[in-house]
């Protein structure tokens, strides 16, 4: 397992580009980024090759929902639109190759009976994974809770592994997000036994409070022994809110990680 750091939430005291190169000071091996999109592509690989670092993750554009909107995958009225997403991200893939995109469920819209939207989710994801197969990319969706987001269509780890069923495409896997888990008192371990076979990616911080691990009361101890268990060989990506010291003053945790991994 190697650790990447999420550029959209760490090192955020500096322009997105610079990020890349201060995760590989810090010792990062990879870094993630949620919409890289307002940055050009060509940027983006130039600074990725000047850190030495491979790009893990971007997330598929998704229309309103940063703005609290249902996005665009689950949405029937918005297929226009998805498939206008699905060219962008494969587009912008195509230069800076990452290993996974995910494609954000979103919430469920007005209107929309949660059966339809399931099915056009699964419709959606399953011509992403086609499409991304032909890059070497593989595609991800991931269950969010619904405290902190009410109304997303996809919040608990069985949600999410009966819709990959449903999918039943070989590059379509689940992106477990613990500390969305943990927010809704799952237990870390059974929700990595549940998905294991189709766990593609990790990522955490902990819970309560979304903060650096050791801020919070997830068991990591925990954590590593049941990935372990099924055998994950996958990245783990810190998505977490740095605290009042900022990125770099709140690392003390990365070098046991890092050992660990």
């Amino acid at each position: 397992m190697k650790l990447a750091a999420n550029l959209s939430l760490l090192f955020t005291e500096q322009p997105l580009l610079d990020r890349v190169l201060a995760a590989r000071v810090a010792g990062f091996d990879g870094v993630e980024i949620q919409f890289p999109y307002d940055v050009p592509a060509v940027q983006l690989k130039e600074a990725l090759a000047r850190a030495g670092l491979p790009l893990v993750l971007v997330n598929l554009p998704a229309g309103d929902f940063t703005a609290g909107g249902p996005g665009l995958a689950a949405v029937p009225a918005r297929q226009t639109e998805f498939d206008q997403a699905l060219q962008t991200a494969l587009t912008y893939a195509a230069m800076v190759r990452p290993a996974c995109v995910n494609v954000l469920p979103g919430r469920l819209a007005e209107g929309v009976s949660r059966e339809l939207a399931l099915a056009t989710l699964a419709a959606n994801l399953r011509q992403a994974a086609e499409a991304f197969a032909v890059l070497g990319i593989r595609v991800l969706c991931e269950a969010i809770n619904p405290l902190d987001m009410p109304g997303f269509l996809v919040s608990t780890p069985a949600d999410l592994d009966a819709l990959l069923a449903e999918v039943d495409h070989p590059n379509c896997l689940a992106q477990l997000d613990l500390y969305h888990m943990a927010r809704q008192g799952f237990g870390l371990g059974g929700c990595i036994r549940l998905l294991g076979p189709r766990l593609g990616h990790v990522q955490f911080a902990d819970c309560p409070g979304r903060g650096a691990p050791g801020s919070g009361q997830i068991d990591f101890d925990e954590v590593f022994a049941a990935l372990q268990a099924v055998g994950y060989r996958g990245w783990l990506a810190a998505e977490y809110r740095p605290g009042p010291e900022g990125t770099e003053g709140g690392l003390a945790w990365l070098p046991a990680w890092k050992a660990r991994a």
